[in-house]
C-alpha cells in the first residue's frame, strides 16, 4: 500500500508539471503571436529555459519523494500516516483563508476574462466614431493607432492589476506586492506616454491638414509649408520629452538608481533647446529671404548677387544658432563654458594645421564671393586642367562648397579650394560655336550665303541672340571634308541653347537647298534632247 501511495504521488508529480510546461507553452505561443511579434524568437529562448527549470524542479521532487517515502517504509512506518499528521498539523483556518483566496481570484479573472472584450469592442465603436468626426481623412491613420495602443494598454493594464489584487488575496509577501506595483506603475506610465504621443500625432496630424487646406498666399499660414519638414522633429522631440518623463516616474521607486532623476530638468531643457534652434533657423531663414529677395525694383544682377549671399549667410546662420546653443547646454550641465572658449583658440590653432584644406575652402569661398568670380545662376567650367573639368550651372555657394548642376541633370559638389581656373560664360555676353560640315551636292558659296540667312533669321526670332552669326571661315580643309567654323555673340549662359537652335535651323535649310538643287538636275536632264 505505501509503495503504491509513491507511485501516485510520484505520478502526480508528473502530472503536475505536463500540466503546467503545456500551460507555459500555450501563453508563451499566444504572447509571440499577438503582443510580441518582433521577440518571437526571445520568446522562444524563455519557454526553453521554463521548461528546463520545470523539468529539473520535477525530477528533485520525484527524488525527493520518493526518499522520504523510502525512509518511511524501511522504518516500517505508515506513508498515509506521516502525510495525514502533516496536513492536520497545519491550522484549519489557513485552509479556509486559502480557499476563500483561490475562489476571490478566480472569480476576478473570470471577471476580467468575461468583460474585457466589451471593453475592447466599445474601444473599437470609439474609434469609428472618431474617424467620422470630421471631414478629414489626413489622421485616419493617427486616430487606429492610438485605439489600438489604447486597446492594448487597457487590456495589458487590466490583467497586471488583477494580477496584483490576486497577490493581496493569497498574501503574498509585501516586497512582491511591492514590485508588481512598481511594475503596474512603470508600464502605465510607459502605455500613458505612448497614449499622449499617438495623441498629439493625431491632433498635430489634424492641424497639418487644416493649415494646408485654409493657407493661401494672403494669410500667415502661407509659410507653414516651409515648417512642415519640422513637424516630425516636433513629434520626436514631445516624444523624448514624454519618455523622459516616464523614467523619471518610474525611477524614483527604485532606490538604487533614484539619483539619476535629478538630470531629469536638463535633459528636457537639451531636448527642447534642440527643437527650438531649428525652429528659430527656420524663421530666420524666412524672414532674411522676404527682406532681401522680395525687395521691389531689383535688377536681374542684383538679385542673381542677393541669391548668391543668402545660401551664406544661411549657413552661417545655422553654425552661429549651434554653437550658441552648445554653450548653453554647457551651463545646463553645470559646465562652465569660458575655460572651453579660451582654450578652444590654442587647440584651433593646433587644429588649424592638420586642417589646412578646411580653412583654404573657407578662404577661397570669401575671395569667390566678394571678387564676384561668378554668381548663382552662371554657367561656368571651372576645375584643374590635369583633373576632371565641371561644367554646368552653379546652384549655390557655400563657405566650402560650390554646387554646380550639369546640363545632364547631375548635381556636381567641388570643394572652392580645388576650384582651380574658371570660365564663365554669363559675363555681359558669349559665343555660341558651330561647326558646319559643306554636304555633298552643296557647293561652298551657297553653304556660305545659307548661314548667312539663318543667321539673320535667328537673330530676328531669338531675343537671346545679340549679333547675327559670323562666319569666321574654313575649319578643315580636307578634300571630302570640309567644315565651316561659325560664332554668334548670344546673352550669357545661352550658348548651349542657341548652337541646338542653329544646327535644327541650318539642317532644315540645307535639306530645303539640297531639294531645290535636285529638281533642278532631274529638269535640266528632262529638258536635254537626246538626239
Amino acid at each position: 500500500m505505501d509503495i503504491a501511495l509513491t507511485l501516485v504521488g510520484i505520478a502526480g508529480i508528473i502530472t503536475s508539471f505536463v500540466l503546467l510546461n503545456g500551460l507555459i507553452q500555450f501563453s508563451t505561443k499566444v504572447l509571440a503571436a499577438t503582443w510580441f511579434r518582433n521577440h518571437a524568437s526571445k520568446i522562444t529562448n524563455v519557454r526553453q529555459n521554463a521548461t528546463v527549470v520545470l523539468l529539473v524542479a520535477c525530477i528533485i521532487l520525484c527524488v525527493l519523494v520518493a526518499g522520504v517515502n523510502g525512509v518511511l517504509i524501511f522504518q516500517g512506518k505508515s506513508v498515509s500516516t506521516f502525510y495525514l499528521n502533516l496536513l492536520g498539523s497545519i491550522p484549519r483556518q489557513f485552509w479556509i483563508q486559502l480557499a476563500i483566496a483561490l475562489f476571490k481570484c478566480i472569480s476576478l479573472l473570470l471577471l476580467v476574462k468575461l468583460s474585457l472584450p466589451y471593453l475592447l469592442k466599445a474601444l473599437d465603436r470609439a474609434c469609428v466614431l472618431a474617424q467620422n468626426s470630421d471631414q478629414i481623412t489626413a489622421n485616419d491613420e493617427s486616430v487606429q493607432v492610438f485605439f489600438s495602443t489604447l486597446k492594448k494598454v487597457s487590456a495589458n493594464g487590466t490583467w497586471l492589476l488583477a494580477l496584483i489584487f490576486c497577490g493581496n488575496f493569497l498574501h503574498v509577501p509585501d516586497i512582491v506586492i511591492k514590485y508588481l506595483r512598481v511594475g503596474l506603475k512603470a508600464y502605465l506610465a510607459i502605455s500613458l506616454g505612448r497614449l499622449i504621443i499617438k495623441l498629439l500625432s493625431v491632433m498635430i496630424d489634424t492641424l497639418d491638414a487644416l493649415s494646408l487646406r485654409f493657407s493661401s498666399s494672403e494669410n500667415v499660414l502661407r509659410y507653414y509649408e516651409r515648417f512642415r519638414h519640422l513637424v516630425p522633429a516636433l513629434k520626436k522631440a514631445l516624444e523624448y520629452i514624454l519618455y523622459v518623463a516616464i523614467a523619471t516616474l518610474v525611477i524614483q521607486d527604485i532606490d538604487s538608481i533614484a539619483w539619476i532623476t535629478t538630470y531629469s530638468d536638463e535633459i528636457v531643457q537639451i531636448i527642447g533647446l534642440y527643437f527650438l534652434c531649428g525652429v528659430f533657423i527656420e524663421i530666420s531663414n524666412i524672414i532674411l529671404e522676404d527682406l532681401v529677395l522680395k525687395t521691389d525694383h531689383l535688377t536681374d544682377l542684383q538679385r542673381q548677387r542677393r541669391l548668391t549671399v543668402i545660401p551664406l549667410f544661411k549657413s552661417v546662420l545655422k553654425y552661429v544658432t549651434y554653437f550658441v546653443g552648445g554653450i548653453i547646454v554647457l551651463n545646463l550641465v553645470g559646465i562652465n563654458p569660458a575655460p572651453i572658449l579660451a582654450g578652444a583658440g590654442i587647440v584651433g590653432l593646433a587644429v588649424g594645421f592638420g586642417a589646412q584644406n578646411l580653412i583654404n575652402d573657407i578662404v577661397c569661398g570669401f575671395f569667390i564671393l566678394f571678387e564676384n568670380y561668378y554668381l548663382v545662376g552662371d554657367y561656368i567650367e571651372a576645375g584643374k586642367e590635369e583633373e576632371r573639368v565641371v561644367e554646368g550651372t552653379v546652384e549655390a555657394i557655400e563657405l566650402r562648397t560650390t554646387h554646380i548642376r550639369h546640363p545632364d541633370g547631375q548635381l556636381q559638389i567641388i570643394r572652392n579650394g580645388e576650384i582651380g581656373s574658371i570660365v564663365n560664360y554669363s559675363k555681359q555676353y558669349a559665343y555660341a560655336k558651330v561647326d558646319v560640315p559643306v554636304l555633298p551636292g552643296l557647293e561652298l558659296e551657297q553653304v556660305y550665303q545659307l548661314i548667312t540667312r539663318v543667321g539673320e533669321q535667328l537673330q530676328s526670332e531669338c531675343s537671346d541672340v545679340l549679333e547675327a552669326t559670323q562666319i569666321e571661315g574654313l575649319e578643315s580643309f580636307d578634300a571630302n571634308n570640309l567644315v565651316i567654323r561659325t560664332v554668334t555673340r548670344v546673352k550669357p549662359g545661352k550658348h548651349l541653347y542657341v548652337q541646338r537652335l542653329l544646327r535644327s535651323k541650318l539642317k532644315a535649310a540645307f535639306d530645303q537647298q539640297l531639294a531645290h538643287n535636285n529638281s533642278d538636275q532631274v529638269g535640266n536632264r528632262a529638258g536635254v534632247n537626246p538626239s
